[in-house]
């Protein structure tokens, strides 16, 4: 199980951005909390005790109990989503979902990756971490931090695929069996040598076909041109003549 974690939140009455707004100038984060069972509620949260919470959960999957000062009673949930500004890195929205001990829910759990693979050690291989996060159905009791896949007998051209996992105790993997997790794949620069190997042989054929249908092309637009301007004087000089003979015979009948 994951190590369980505390946040002192309030309702709040005000919702909307202006009053959003104003809770960020008073160094508080609006929140959400949903419930499967009950209707949404809003809630504030200190902005600096929020921020040494993200620091000790560190990305991983943890339940984090919320008490409310100003009602007394408490929660069980976990973070969703949280939603920081790009320009001032201020969180601005937490969303939180609620579960029950009893109950079993489902939640995104970061993979982490162990041990020295055999074909990044003895083939030169190179580690891809295909996903980052996978989907689980289980009770809060039985919440992983993290899916941990040991890489230390994975091979160049091996992988790690969702239905090869470890099984976890009271954990049901969501995503598809299929769906690669991490992959020991040939080093990039050995590919990329590859490729290029075979590329300037292919290459070179296409350039010198290529060459001779301009060639081709080339003589017959000039040898067109050359007859296209032979024939034009030469016709203008023929229509010319009977023209020009035809006036003068016609007042030597009379």
């Amino acid at each position: 199980m994951s190590q369980q974690f505390k946040l002192n939140v309030i309702a709040r009455a005000q919702t909307g951005r202006s009053a959003s707004r104003r809770l960020r100038k008073a160094n508080r984060v609006p929140a959400i909390l949903y419930g499967k069972h009950t209707s949404p509620e809003s809630l504030s949260i200190e902005g600096p005790e929020f921020v040494r919470l993200l620091k000790s959960v560190a990305g991983r999957a943890v339940l984090i109990e919320l008490a409310r000062t100003d009602k007394g009673d408490k929660a069980l949930s976990f973070l969703q989503e949280v939603q920081r500004d790009p320009i001032t890195d201020k969180y601005v929205h937490v969303d939180l979902q609620e579960v029950k001990a009893n109950e079993k829910f489902e939640i995104r759990v970061p993979v982490q990756v162990v041990g020295e693979s055999f074909g990044v050690k003895n083939q030169s291989g190179v580690l891809e971490k295909n996903v980052q996060q996978l989907r689980v159905r289980c009770l809060p009791k039985d919440l992983p931090e993290s899916v941990v896949v040991d890489v230390t007998e994975l091979k160049v051209g091996e992988t790690f695929k969702v239905g090869s996992l470890k099984a976890v105790a009271g954990v049901e993997f969501l995503d598809p069996k299929g769906q690669p997790v991490v992959s020991c794949v040939e080093p990039v620069a050995e590919i990329v040598q590859e490729v290029a190997a075979a590329t300037p042989a292919e290459g070179a054929a296409a350039p010198a076909a290529g060459a001779a249908a301009p060639a081709a092309g080339a003589a017959a637009p000039a040898g067109d041109a050359k007859a296209a301007a032979a024939a034009a004087p030469a016709a203008g000089a023929k229509a010319a003549a009977p023209a020009a003979g035809a006036k003068p015979a016609a007042p030597a009948k009379k």
